[in-house]
């Protein structure tokens, strides 16, 4: 049954007399403290707080004065009591509720400064499981959640960003602060308090080996105002979500903006797919990604060749595009990436001279990731529904040659074997259904997000046959090159139309009831085949 209690309209203005200050982070602190004194605020502290306060000069009073009873057990109770927690939740305007003060000698808190325990930091530190537990904080949460609750006439703060905020009101307001600020700090608390108590639960859930647990609490922070989603007509943010141990993947949310426009929805969302897929690979490696599907991918034996290879592949939706490199960008790669309009380009590091040349495409946005991300590692990927959300773990799966199995009569020989892993690789991150041509390590055609693979494998094909005229080629790369499939074919048309492309081997997961129907009719064009045994959709 839900708690009934009819409340007085809080006041706008609640004048600050008494503070309770007890925080980790000790950032502005004393400045803060110093203010608070001088406006004739009492300070009420604790341990390490108090210590840096009175240090500096600051007159606090000891939190054991207030309550009557010393801090015990090492420190892990020295709030939780009457004295602190009815100074907090005593709503002013109820008579009821200021006799209760008076006849328990309650003081009235009117600000709470409180930052948590640094649990986060201490798991990302690889501290043993007993400390980051002791670093589980109880008392703090407590106290921001109940001065939260009662925003109408107390201001929490829990980050020292908000103490500047707080001051400017006090100075405007003869020592007040307004509802207004206390609302937005109290929203501000919980959210702070559900993060912290989501890592938690996240790291309690991987210290028992359970990936997907019954609750899965999911903290973004750090969030990005964008200047619209999708479309103009959407709102968006994007949002930081360590891991269990603290950790950001590197990519788009560890990443430096080294210049140009800030970054939209559709920038992010491209960028981080196109990183992703340079990440596949450990020679040097070019991802060009439109729309979220690559349109050329390439490794070579440097950079400034894979890009050039990854253009010709599709010359036309690269313009506009996102570029991904696996390797620092240097300066004569830059130079060919400027020749074209491209949106964003993504690096681990970027070379000072690199930097210089891209300087002059003051729209261009060059972003430094520091790292590559491991595309083994495990992780959580997330999906929006109607009402909830879709969780799975990260799609790492990898597959090498002593995983596939020869179908066909005709082995694939040394280069195709490369080529068709090479394909394989891109074609986990090509929507589905996803059709990718490879030769030589570079991708020739590529179809994607067709309701019929068939269809995908024709689009590929008459993609490669456009950039073969546009370059001038007697013939497109698609002659003699080998092509991946996502998920099994079900029928032998698509596998068909990759032979009148000019494939002469294909990979694919296998599976369909007609394998043995798409078997004969590769032995029959004398096709090598390989089965995976493994799909990659994407949708």
């Amino acid at each position: 049954m839900a708690v009934s209690l009819v409340l007085p309209p809080s006041p706008d203005r609640v004048k600050i007399s008494r503070a309770l200050i007890s925080v980790s982070d000790k950032t502005g602190i004393v400045e803060f403290g110093k203010f608070l004194t001088a406006s004739g605020v009492e300070v009420i502290s604790t341990g390490g707080t108090r210590k840096a306060l009175v240090e500096a000069g600051v007159l606090a009073i000891e939190v054991a004065e207030i309550t009557g009873f010393p801090e015990i057990l090492d420190g892990r109770v020295k709030t939780l009591h009457p004295k602190v927690h009815g100074g907090l939740l005593a709503v002013r305007g109820l008579k009821d509720h200021k006799a209760a003060l008076e006849n328990h000698g309650l003081p009235e808190i009117d600000l709470l400064v409180v930052n948590l325990y640094p649990f986060e930091s201490t798991v990302a530190s690889g501290a043993d499981a007993d400390t980051c537990i002791e670093n589980i904080d109880i008392g703090g949460p407590a106290m921001i959640r109940a001065a939260a609750k009662n925003h109408g006439y107390v201001t929490v703060a829990t980050h020292p960003d908000q103490l500047l905020a707080i001051q400017a009101e006090m100075e405007a307001n003869a020592g007040s602060t307004t509802l207004q600020l206390r609302r937005r700090l109290a929203g501000e608390a919980y959210a702070r308090t559900a993060a912290y108590d989501a890592r938690i639960a996240n790291w309690f859930a991987i210290e028992r080996e359970e990936t997907l647990p019954a609750t899965f609490p999911i903290a973004g922070t750090e969030g990005q105002s964008l200047r619209y989603g999708e479309n103009p007509h959407q709102q968006a943010a994007f949002y930081r979500m360590p891991d269990a141990r603290g950790n950001l993947r590197p990519g788009v949310a560890t990443a430096e903006q080294l210049q140009g426009k800030e970054l939209s929805y559709n920038n992010l969302n491209d960028t981080d797919a196109a990183f992703e897929l340079a990440a596949e690979f450990d020679e040097p490696a070019v991802a060009i990604i439109k729309h979220a599907n690559p349109c050329g991918v390439a490794t070579a034996p440097t950079l400034v060749e894979a890009w050039m290879r990854a253009l010709a592949c599709d010359p036309v939706s690269a313009f506009g595009g996102v570029i991904a490199v696996n390797r620092s960008l240097d300066a004569e790669t830059a130079e060919q990436i400027g020749k074209l309009f491209v949106e964003v380009v993504i690096a681990p590091e970027v070379s000072e001279e690199a930097k210089s040349v891209l300087s002059s495409k003051k729209n261009l946005r060059l972003l430094k990731t520091g790292a590559m991300p491991d595309p083994a590692s495990l992780g959580l990927a997330f999906k929006n529904l109607s009402g909830g959300v879709l969780a799975q773990t990260r799609d790492n799966g990898r597959i090498e040659v002593k995983d596939l199995k020869v179908v066909t009569k005709r082995a694939p020989t040394e280069q195709e074997m490369k080529d068709l892993l090479f394909a394989f690789r891109v074609g986990k991150h090509v929507k589905s259904n996803a059709i990718v041509y490879v030769k030589n390590g570079a991708t020739v055609g590529v179809g994607a997000g067709q309701m019929s693979r068939v269809d995908s494998a024709r689009i590929a094909a008459r993609k490669a046959i456009d950039a073969a005229q546009a370059a001038g080629m007697p013939e497109p790369l698609t002659k003699g090159s080998v092509v991946a499939s996502d998920a099994f074919f079900p029928f032998a048309d698509g596998l068909m139309a990759a032979v009148e492309a000019g494939a002469t081997a294909v990979i694919q997961p296998g599976g369909s009831i007609r394998d043995d129907e798409v078997i004969s009719a590769a032995d029959e064009a004398g096709l090598a085949m390989v089965f995976t045994g493994m799909r990659h959709f994407r949708h």
